[in-house]
């Protein structure tokens, strides 16, 4: 069997935008694409690390435990061996709080990248590939998310590119979840279910061919 890490925030949770409430495994992202790769023929499990309000390298100054490189390597420590750790974050870096732009959260996701080469696993476990996903870009948010995520639309402009450069620099695979996907039409930053059935089928045909050049 074959191990895939989910490390993100809430798109991949799977909150359903203006609730606290969340999809079930099959109907969010991470869930879709195991099941699919299992029916394409993989022996996969996917493991979701996914934290509402993760953001890649900074602290939330409301609430503890929100930097993803906090701990990071620990993690994959717990879960090795893994083949694929997945990085989807970024969406949180631009919430109304912070003043990051595009190229301040492609170093985060660098930093995280980092972690996970350098993690403290036994010396016979594999170091996984990584696929960095860009998320898709925030729309004007709406609901009573709006006052958090204000001007999130215009500081997250240009993410794609930016996560593309970063990966092609360090020899990650990257995916950008825009190209398939759109935020929610409800709350202007999640994803709605449909986008999530979506969005799982793409990264399972991204999945796939790099479970298969893992050799494992």
């Amino acid at each position: 069997m074959q191990h895939v890490l989910v490390y993100s925030d809430s798109l991949s949770w799977g909150i359903i935008p203006t609730t606290r409430n969340r999809l079930p495994f099959d109907q969010r992202w991470p869930g879709v694409m195991e099941i699919a790769l299992n029916v394409k023929g993989n022996h996969v499990r996917v493991i979701e690390d996914c934290l509402n309000g993760r953001r890649t390298v900074w602290d939330d100054p409301f609430k503890p435990g929100r930097n993803g490189l906090t701990g990071l390597a620990q993690r994959i420590e717990i879960h090795s061996p893994l083949d694929l750790v997945v990085l989807m974050l970024g969406t949180n870096d631009f919430q109304s709080m912070h003043q990051h732009n595009a190229w301040q959260s492609s170093q985060g996701i660098a930093a995280l990248v980092s972690a996970i080469r350098f993690a403290p696993i036994e010396p016979t476990m594999p170091i996984p590939r990584i696929l960095v996903v860009a998320p898709p870009a925030i729309q004007t948010p709406k609901g009573p998310i709006a006052p958090k995520f204000e001007g999130g639309e215009r500081k997250c402009i240009g993410l794609a590119d930016a996560y593309k450069q970063v990966s092609a620099e360090l020899d990650c695979d990257f995916f950008d979840a825009g190209s398939v996907v759109t935020s929610s039409k409800v709350d202007g930053v999640h994803l709605d279910l449909d986008q999530h059935l979506v969005l799982g089928q793409a990264i399972s045909d991204v999945v796939k061919p790099l479970l298969a050049e893992s050799g494992r």
